[in-house]
């Protein structure tokens, strides 16, 4: 047979017809092989779609830190003041001591 025909499938039935058994197995992984070499993969959990890519996780923690004052470097003092006890240290102050 010529590599460069063009066959259609019933010659292409005809031909494997006429193969030999132990040849088969062999036909039977070439198949699967060109199978899979047409087939689109699937999408797995490993390739990075805009929903796992990395981008759009540091887009999502970005507001985490965001504070509804607009400014407070100015109130750092006050703010430090509220959460330092002078006698136990760090640690927010608690409203009634007991």
């Amino acid at each position: 047979m010529d590599n460069t025909a063009i066959f259609t499938r019933q010659q292409l039935t005809k031909a494997i017809n006429e193969l030999p058994v132990e040849v088969l197995p062999e036909l039977a992984t070439f198949i699967d092989y060109l199978r899979f070499k047409v087939t689109p993969p699937l999408p797995s959990p490993e390739v990075e779609t805009p929903e796992n890519s990395g981008s759009a996780f540091l887009l999502s923690i970005a507001n985490l830190g965001a504070a509804s004052e607009d400014d407070i470097s100015e109130r750092d003092e006050e703010i430090l003041a509220n959460e330092i006890d002078p006698i136990r240290g760090w640690g927010l102050k608690q409203d009634n001591p007991q």
